[in-house]
C-alpha cells in the first residue's frame, strides 16, 4: 500500500488525472472513504482527464451514471443504497467491468462481487487540516502495483 497526500481540492483532482492515464476498458477503481472525504472530487478529476469535467453528478439514487469519450465508457458507481452484492448482480453490475473503466463509491461493500484486481483508494480526512487528505492506494493484482509505483 502506498499513501498519497492531498493537501487541496486541487491535489486531488491531479491525482486522479494522473492516474487516469494509466486506465483502458476492463479496469476496476475502488473509492472508499467517509461521506466529505474526497471521493466525488477525485471522480470530477478523473472525468476531466477526458474532457467531462462539465459532466459528472453524483449516481447516489441511479447507482451508476455513464459517460463516453475518447472511444472509451466510464461508469461511476454509488453503491452505497445497496444492501448486498446479489442487488449490485441484479442490476447487470459485473457486465460493466469489462465494457469500461469502472469507479464505484463504496465498493468494499459489494467486494465479493469484484473483479480479482482492481485498484483500492482509501480517502481519510485530516481532522486538524480542513483541507488535507489522505489517499492510500492498495492493488490488488499486479497491473496496480506497477500503477501505483508509476503514480507515487
Amino acid at each position: 500500500m502506498k499513501s498519497y497526500i492531498s493537501n487541496s481540492e486541487n491535489d486531488t483532482i491531479l491525482i486522479a488525472k494522473k492516474l487516469a492515464r494509466f486506465l483502458h476498458s476492463g479496469d476496476t477503481v475502488v473509492l472508499s472513504g467517509d461521506l466529505g472525504s474526497g471521493k466525488t472530487k477525485f471522480t470530477q478529476g478523473f472525468l476531466s482527464y477526458f474532457g467531462l469535467e462539465n459532466e459528472i453528478s453524483s449516481p447516489t439514487f441511479t447507482i451508476v451514471n455513464e459517460y463516453y469519450a475518447n472511444d472509451i465508457n466510464i461508469y461511476h458507481f454509488d453503491v452505497y443504497r445497496l444492501s448486498s452484492p446479489d442487488e449490485f448482480y441484479a442490476i447487470g453490475g459485473e457486465q460493466y467491468f469489462e465494457n469500461g473503466i469502472c469507479l464505484i463509491e463504496w465498493g468494499e461493500q459489494i467486494k465479493e462481487a469484484l473483479p480479482k484486481e482492481y485498484l483500492h483508494i482509501t480517502f481519510n480526512r485530516d481532522f486538524e487540516e480542513d483541507s488535507k487528505r489522505i489517499l492510500n492506494f492498495e492493488a490488488h493484482g499486479e497491473k496496480y502495483k506497477k500503477i501505483i509505483e508509476e503514480l507515487i
